[in-house]
């Protein structure tokens, strides 16, 4: 999973899950990524949702990158437990995203 990194995937987590900040930061997180990354965290939620399997990440990865029909941001705003399916894809991945989490919520991310 080299083309994103832990910390920015457990920042939309922790962003999905403070409504109070409401959507609009998360959408500059989202929009300011690569294309790669992007594709990236819908294969970390797809694979959080039982849409693939962690051993499938090549696919899940590649059908993210190629068969995007909606700008990223809107799809994963509209995801119900979006924070719940990061956080699960990326455990099913073998990433521990808490000690992420918690070192974003020390510098006030």
């Amino acid at each position: 999973m080299e083309q994103i990194s832990v910390r920015k995937v457990a920042h939309v987590i922790l962003m999905a899950r403070e409504t109070r900040r409401g959507e609009g930061e998360m959408r500059g997180l989202i929009e300011h990524m690569t294309e790669e990354e992007q594709a990236a965290l819908v294969a970390i939620m797809w694979i959080g949702r039982d849409a693939f399997d962690a051993g499938e990440w090549d696919e899940a990865y590649g059908t993210a990158l190629t068969e995007a029909s909606t700008p990223t941001a809107d799809y994963l705003i509209g995801t119900p437990h979006l924070a719940d399916h990061l956080e699960s894809g990326l455990e099913a991945l073998g990433y521990d995203v808490q000690d992420e989490e918690d070192e974003l919520l020390r510098r006030g991310a």
